[in-house]
C-alpha cells in the first residue's frame, strides 16, 4: 500500500466557531480514499465541528471530509490554508504552486 505524504495546515488568524463557519469535518472519513462530491450528506453522518481559538493551527489530511458552515454573525474568519506534499504528479499534470525544499 502507498503512504499518503499529503497533510494541510491551517492557521487561524480569528476565532472559529459554529456562528461564524467553523469547519465541519466528518473524523476517519480520509481513510475511505477519494469520495465523490455529494455522494455523502454532511446531516446524516457524525460530523464534529472544529472550534479554532485565533492564532490556533489545526493538522489535517486533504481527503478528509470537511465543509464551512454559513457565518451567521459577521465576524471574519479568515485562515491560512497551506497544502503539503512530498508526491509526484504524473507528466501530464503539474502543481499550480510548487516549491522545492533543498534537504543539504
Amino acid at each position: 500500500m502507498a503512504v499518503n505524504y499529503n497533510f494541510t495546515i491551517r492557521i487561524h488568524l480569528d476565532d472559529t466557531d459554529e456562528q461564524n463557519g467553523a469547519l465541519r469535518v466528518i473524523p476517519q472519513s480520509h481513510l475511505k480514499g477519494i469520495i465523490k462530491t455529494g455522494t455523502t450528506n454532511f446531516n446524516k453522518e457524525c460530523a464534529e465541528i472544529c472550534s479554532v481559538k485565533k492564532g490556533g493551527v489545526m493538522f489535517m489530511k486533504p481527503l478528509l471530509m470537511h465543509a464551512s458552515g454559513r457565518n451567521t454573525n459577521n465576524r471574519q474568519r479568515r485562515v491560512i490554508h497551506i497544502e503539503f506534499s512530498r508526491g509526484v504528479l504524473p507528466e501530464s499534470l503539474q502543481w499550480g504552486e510548487l516549491m522545492k525544499i533543498d534537504r543539504s
